[in-house]
């Protein structure tokens, strides 16, 4: 096994011609690419990363990779083969890294796509061959800083980077550990994707509670758009259903929950769009502004009302 692969190692210069360089290090040549700034002589030491290329070659570069033995960093995903695992960016000019099938998800539709990001290092194995291999959590949670309680209710975007039965566990863009519970979420995100949700507790170690999930005045734009839609297409900008009107009614009106028309209905009445009046909700032009205060805030506490 060539214990210099996946390093950076410096050796001599043992031969040239017009194109490269040949170097030579514990009985193995490397080639290195002549290039405007790279002027050796024979018996001159030469440090860089040495790698076999697509094409078998022992190849050595002075563009040193952050991603090597014992060096670990982001690398982009370039290509998926389902019998063999993904393909990595690590910066050579001439080679992807590998990460095995073997420590990808069994689901395959949970596999990183062209794009996604994974925290890797590199392994070589016995018949030097070098793959990237995702890194152990222990690397996350020395990167992570502890979150502080004020990142409660924040929107975040973190990458996924462990998928569990329990949830999905996350590094924060500002160098957070999250975890979204399955509850939080509509869809498991893959492993690499990068989501976008918000904090919804920062446990005491530090670990930020996500929930992928909208905001509840977040979630009501489609209802609040209904339900402004009918009052415009209405002849005199109304119609005869309130905050206090039977929920049977207004589902068999609308179609959706009085929870859920007490929610749009305070989403409008804040955006000053409507009021409630004479036991109607009309458009604002059609009547005086109203004050908004109670419904808004009885419309976002009252989740469990009886159908």
């Amino acid at each position: 096994m060539n214990q210099s692969l996946g390093n950076v190692i410096t050796g001599l210069v043992t031969d040239m011609n017009e194109k490269a360089y040949f170097i030579q290090k514990d009985g193995v040549t490397y080639k290195l690419l002549k290039n405007e700034t790279t002027q050796y002589e024979l018996g001159d030491t030469v440090e860089g990363f040495a790698y076999v290329s697509l094409n078998k070659e022992t190849i050595l570069t002075q563009d040193i990779p952050t991603v090597r033995i014992g060096k670990f960093a982001w690398a982009t995903v370039v290509d998926t083969r389902k019998d063999l695992g993904v393909f990595m960016d690590v910066g050579l000019p001439d080679k992807e890294l590998v990460v095995s099938l073997d420590e990808l998800p069994v689901l395959k539709h949970l596999w990183p796509k062209k794009g996604d990001q994974l925290m890797i290092t590199v392994k070589v194995d016995e018949k030097d061959r070098m793959w990237g291999t995702l890194v152990p959590e222990t690397v996350f949670e020395s990167l992570a800083q502890k979150a502080s309680a004020d990142l409660n209710n924040q929107n975040i975007t973190a990458t996924a980077y462990r998928l569990k039965m329990v949830g999905t566990f996350v590094f924060t863009s500002d160098n957070h550990l999250g975890f979204i519970h399955p509850s939080e979420r509509k869809d498991e995100p893959r492993m690499g994707e990068v989501v976008s949700g918000r904090v919804i507790g920062v446990r005491p170690d530090g670990v930020l509670n996500i929930s992928l999930m909208p905001r509840a005045h977040e979630a009501i734009d489609d209802d609040a758009g209904m339900l402004l839609a009918i009052l415009e297409r209405t002849a005199n900008g109304s119609f005869p259903y309130t905050d206090k009107s039977d929920a049977n009614e207004i589902r068999e009106r609308f179609g959706i929950s009085k929870s859920q028309f007490k929610r749009a209905l305070g989403n409008l009445m804040k955006q000053r769009m409507i009021i409630q009046e004479d036991g109607e909700t009309k458009l604002v032009q059609q009547a005086v502004e109203p004050t908004i205060e109670p419904i808004v805030e009885a419309a976002n506490n009252d989740e469990n009302i009886k159908e």
